[in-house]
């Protein structure tokens, strides 16, 4: 039997894949719990005017998301902080310090989450600090973390 699968199903297909399976399969799992419906010429319609809109509001997002990056790679934020014995900070600079500077700086679109800064920094020195906007697009921003 003919099916089209709704989400992704392990060692079977993504969302919108035509595949073949038994039809106890079909019958028993995967259209009773609405992961994939039989696989129709009205349905195969509709499952592709349904991908070609979703790849279009993809593609509008991956561009959108280029444009933020672009003029994201310009950008060099710096953090004056008190220092004690080696350089190390008397605290710390967070993803939502990171954040707050970027939006005094006009950078609204970007939120905390989408920092990607695993542990906070605490030491002295210039960092890369890649910013998640999109599953494809990660620029980097440069933060220099000076003495006070």
């Amino acid at each position: 039997m003919e099916v089209i699968l709704r989400q992704a199903v392990d060692n079977l297909g993504h969302p919108g894949d035509i595949v073949q399976v038994s039809s106890g399969y079909a019958r028993n799992f995967l259209l009773p719990r609405g992961v994939a419906f039989e696989a129709t010429p009205g349905n195969k319609k509709r499952i592709a005017q349904e991908k070609e809109r979703l790849e279009a509001a993809e593609n509008a997002r991956r561009a959108s998301a280029q444009t933020i990056a672009d003029r994201l790679a310009e950008v060099s934020l710096t953090f004056s902080a008190k220092v004690g014995e080696e350089g190390k900070l008397f605290g710390s600079v967070t993803a939502n310090d990171i954040a707050h500077q970027l939006e005094t700086q006009g950078f609204t679109e970007v939120e905390k989450r989408m920092i990607d800064l695993h542990e906070p920094i605490k030491a002295l020195g210039v960092y890369k600090v890649p910013i998640r906007l999109h599953a494809d697009v990660k620029p980097e921003i440069k933060v220099w973390v000076i003495k006070a």
